[in-house]
């Protein structure tokens, strides 16, 4: 004889179903303006937490070029552990490298892309620089968070997909920024259908 289970209880039916799917994501809007309530752009917006940092990964391999005696992007967030290729895209060398306690390497004179990537495996601020070209500066922020975006035009907007609702630190970043200032920083929680945020950076020189 064959006996039938008894169904399971309708409470346990609901929290089997919560448990099965994530928490709920948002979408975090930042508008960042400089001290005078103008859109500041390039500036780096990120979420930080306890479980920010268990999600973090390496990003797939970025690039931090050089054209016409630039860095091309001035500005590069990356996740901790990414690896970093320096294309020379001139026909003059160039000599890059940084000091900086986040991250001190030097690639010597060259052309071309150089075999190597740089591996950036410590959280914080990279200068960089050309032993050659004293007018060229360019930062790579290193994070510990999935969660981040650039501000943007017209108006310095950033928007941060997919962050799942919780307690958060919201921190703003800006190589305008005096140096060795540290990034903007304040609390934010995130649900579902969160209004959007508006950060001045005051000091920052454009």
């Amino acid at each position: 004889m064959i006996r039938l289970r008894s169904p399971m209880p309708r409470g346990m039916v609901a929290v089997l179903w919560a448990l099965a799917w994530p928490a709920m994501a948002a979408e975090v809007q930042v508008t960042v303006q400089d001290g005078s309530g103008k859109p500041l752009l390039g500036a780096i917006v990120f979420l930080d937490s306890p479980e920010a940092h268990k999600l973090v990964r390496p990003m797939a391999q970025q690039d931090m070029g050089q054209l016409k005696r630039r860095f091309v992007p001035e500005v590069l967030a990356v996740t901790v552990g990414t690896e970093v290729r320096f294309p020379n895209r001139d026909n003059v060398r160039h000599h890059v490298y940084s000091f900086s306690p986040a991250k001190k390497f030097e690639l010597q004179l060259y052309s071309g892309t150089p075999a190597n990537p740089v591996l950036f495996d410590k959280p914080g601020v990279v200068v960089l620089g050309c032993n050659i070209h004293d007018q060229m500066v360019a930062w790579i922020l290193v994070l510990e968070t999935p969660y981040f975006s650039q501000s943007a035009a017209p108006f310095g907007s950033a928007r941060i997909e997919k962050v799942p609702a919780g307690n958060y630190t919201l921190r703003v970043w800006h190589s305008g920024l005096p140096v060795g200032a540290a990034a903007y920083a304040q609390p934010l929680a995130v649900a579902e259908g969160g209004a959007p945020v508006v950060v001045r950076l005051a000091g920052v020189t454009p």
